[in-house]
Formats: structure tokens, sequence, C-alpha cells
């Protein structure tokens, strides 16, 4: 079975088939958010501190931390900023985290400073970038995300999207890094652009776990980009891809809609056993309550809890790419 391991200082946590799906909290990311970037770059980390401890609280199962703040030079910008807000989130929080960030040089600087086991957010078939994160990987004994998508860019065939994520599974394998330790990410084209975007995605996951056998996550919100009304596609999506395999997603814990799909998923495949997460979260609710329900604890490895929080976004970059594609 594959079982991915991930870690803060106190907390282990396992991502897998048979594991409850794993909540990765986009929040903390400069991305599409001026205002949290003016503040990181002058040194104010308290929107930092609150979205982390919102998306504990709202049951995130751990964290992903990006401080790209700016375009112009970032390798010289971006590994200490990287390497201050990881320590902020995790002197407050003891959710396992993710590297987030394109620069080499801010990676290995936060895997010094970073506690326990994070994952690495990400590597993609890109030869440069498989030559330079990978040894990293290797070294500092860690997971890591694989984007599907190489020199080539962002491929609009599944095909090609699942032999690039073969490609970096087996270049991982010549570095000595197990199949576990790589979770792939398909690539989820916005539907609104592609109409079937949805099928091309459950497809590659089935694909994914069964002949690569490997997790997977997905910037959750690309799937709704440019639409109305977008949690409700999102809410749609998240029980569809965990049924075709997917066991993890950077998306925002906050979203009460999108975290009942997560938990009633949890439910209907038997990762929440006895029901025990939902009956906790929402035994006190009430029809036409859209309020999140208070959490019971400050989060956990099954994502029981919640609490209301701010509407933010994520993944913008990520987002502005496939929508150039």
């Amino acid at each position: 079975m594959t079982r991915t391991i991930v870690a803060s200082a106190t907390r282990e946590i396992v991502i897998g088939f048979d594991q409850p799906f794993c909540v990765i909290g986009e929040r903390i990311n400069p991305t599409g958010r001026k205002k949290l970037a003016a503040e990181m770059i002058a040194g104010n980390f308290e929107t930092v501190k609150k979205d982390a401890l919102e998306q504990a609280a709202a049951g995130a199962t751990m964290l992903d931390v990006n401080a790209g703040v700016t375009a112009v030079d970032p390798n010289a910008t971006e590994p200490d900023l990287l390497v201050q807000t990881l320590q902020i989130v995790q002197e407050i929080v003891d959710l396992p985290l993710s590297i987030d960030s394109s620069v080499t040089a801010a990676i290995e600087a936060g895997l010094k400073v970073t506690k326990g086991r994070p994952l690495v957010n990400s590597v993609t078939g890109e030869e440069e970038k498989l030559e330079a994160i990978l040894p990293l990987v290797k070294k500092y004994d860690v997971p890591v995300v694989a984007i599907s998508n190489d020199e080539t860019g962002i491929s609009m065939d599944p095909d090609v999207r699942f032999a690039v994520a073969k490609k970096i599974v087996e270049r991982a394998q010549d570095h000595g890094i197990k199949p576990h330790d790589v979770i792939v990410d398909p690539l989820v084209m916005p539907i609104g652009a592609l109409g079937d975007a949805g099928r091309q995605v459950f497809a590659l996951l089935r694909r994914l776990r069964e002949e690569l056998k490997v997790n997977t996550t997905c910037g959750l919100s690309n799937i709704s980009f440019g639409l109305p009304h977008r949690h409700g596609i999102n809410a749609a999506f998240i029980p569809m891809v965990i049924g075709a395999g997917m066991t993890s997603a950077i998306m925002n814990p906050c979203r009460p809609q999108e975290m009942e799909a997560v938990r009633g998923a949890n439910v209907l495949t038997g990762t929440d056993k006895d029901c025990t997460t939902w009956i906790r979260t929402y035994k006190d609710y009430k029809p036409g309550d859209h309020a999140a329900p208070q959490p019971a604890a400050v989060a956990s490895p099954s994502g029981d809890g919640a609490a209301s929080a701010p509407a933010g976004r994520r993944r913008g970059g990520r987002e502005a790419r496939l929508a150039r594609g």
C-alpha cells in the first residue's frame, strides 16, 4: 500500500489510499494577494499567523507555505523570506508543512529549518528542475510534489501528462527516491475552458493509482477557474476526484462547503471510521445554518473541526499558467 509520511516536530501524517483525504491549506501564499505580499516584504507576518491559525482550526491536515512576493530577482529575495515564514508558522501550529517555491535555493534553505518531514512543492519534468530538486529530496529524505509538465509546457493531452509523471517517478527512483515519496499533480484544467477536463483528470487519477501506484494532489480551485460560484463546482469536484483515487489537494480549508465535501467523502470511502469525525464536527449542525461549525479541537489528521474564516484564494500563479495554456 502506498503511504507517504509527512511530519512536523510533533505530528506525523500518512497520505494514502486508505487514509482520510489530506487537505493542504493554501492560504499562506502572496500570489494574487497584494496586501499580503506588501506585508511580508515589510516584515509584517500578522496575516500569515492569522491564516495559519484559521486553517489549522478549520481542519487542514497540513499547510502550504509560499513566500514568492516578487518576480524581480527571487533568487536573492525569496530564500530568506521563505525561511522566516516557515519558522513563524511552525512556531504557532503543529501541522506538517509544504515548502512551496520555484526557486531551488529557497527550497534548500527551507529544508534546513523546517522540522519533521516536510513536503517539497515541487519538481516538474524539466531536466533542469529534475537535476536541481531531486538530489535535495534525496539528501533531506522528504517527499516531493511532481507536476506533470516539462519543457514543452502543459499538454492538453492527458496521455502526455501521464508520460511526464511516469518520467519523474522513474528519475526519482534513479536518485534512490521511492515512488511512495512522489506525489503526482496531474494538472487539473479549467472546466470552463476545456469541457472534458473533469473526465480527463478522473481517468488520469485511475491510471496514476493503478499503474504508477502513487499518491496524488492538485490545485483544487483550478477546475472552476473563470466560472461563477466557484465553490459549488469545487465542492462537487472533491468527492469525484477522491473516488477516482486522489489522496490530497491544495485548497482553502476555510470554505465550509468544500470541507463538508471532504468530510462526506471520507465517510463514504470508509476512511472516517465509524463516522467519528463527521459526527463530532456536525452533531450540532442545524439545517439552513451556513456558518462553519466550530471545531471540537484544532486540526487532526482526519481533518476534524472547522471554523469561520475570511475567504481567500491561492494558487494564483498556477491558475495563471493554466489560463495562458
